[in-house]
């Protein structure tokens, strides 16, 4: 991928959204639609104590940053690491107002459990880019942890998954470009999405939601 601007970059939070379905992505991030459910409000309720930036912990050769501001010119992405672990090593990098070196573990809260896509391994990946990137290192791994199961399940920043990751943000920046909202691709997921009452998939196919709900409230004016 070439380097993007600031003013291309898209949220990073949002690969996430687009990996578990590209309708949803661009319903939130190009017409921005939203609606909140239990599911979401968790989540945020989660994120919200991760990012709480007050706390930095520093426990002998383990230093927990929270709420650190992430960007890739590369990726033309930006966002917000839940949790960052900085583990001292020969490998490491050197942190203002810290002695010695260290490498960073990036680790992303969740509510739920594990998923059998992809999603969230790919969100966390790109956030091990953009470290990379700004830090000028190396992060083989970080972890995702989820809510309900109270554990951290690893990921392994492999090839394949960091190829995942670019070919994805490359469709985000074409989609985005054009403004386009791909069609509805129903699945059992959809009765989990809190957008599933804006998505409308079977009236929307030969206009977007925005059009739709303007032309709506048009007809409603007297």
């Amino acid at each position: 991928m070439s380097s993007c601007s600031q003013e291309e970059y898209l949220q990073l939070s949002g690969l996430q959204h687009f990996a578990f379905c590209r309708r949803q992505w661009a319903l939130i991030h190009i017409e921005q639609l939203w609606r909140e459910n239990l599911r979401t409000v968790e989540g945020q309720l989660l994120h919200r104590r991760a990012h709480d930036e007050s706390q930095r912990e520093r426990r002998g050769n383990l230093l927990i940053l929270r709420g650190l501001a992430i960007q890739s010119s590369t990726l033309g992405i930006s966002g917000v690491c839940d949790v960052v672990e900085f583990h001292a090593s020969p490998q490491g990098v050197p942190i203002h107002g810290e002695e010695g070196l260290w490498l960073p573990y990036p680790i992303e809260y969740k509510r739920g459990k594990p998923k059998t896509n992809q999603a969230d391994e790919l969100q966390l990946c790109a956030q091990a880019m953009c470290l990379e990137e700004t830090l000028c290192c190396s992060i083989q791994e970080g972890a995702l942890f989820y809510g309900e199961t109270k554990r951290r399940t690893v990921v392994s920043f492999d090839s394949a998954l960091r190829e995942q990751v670019v070919s994805l943000l490359q469709e985000m920046h074409q989609l985005y470009r054009r403004g386009y909202t791909p069609k509805c691709k129903p699945t059992k997921s959809c009765n989990a999405c809190s957008l599933k009452e804006l998505c409308l998939p079977k009236l929307m196919k030969k206009q977007n939601v925005s059009a739709y709900l303007r032309s709506a409230m048009e007809e409603d004016v007297p």
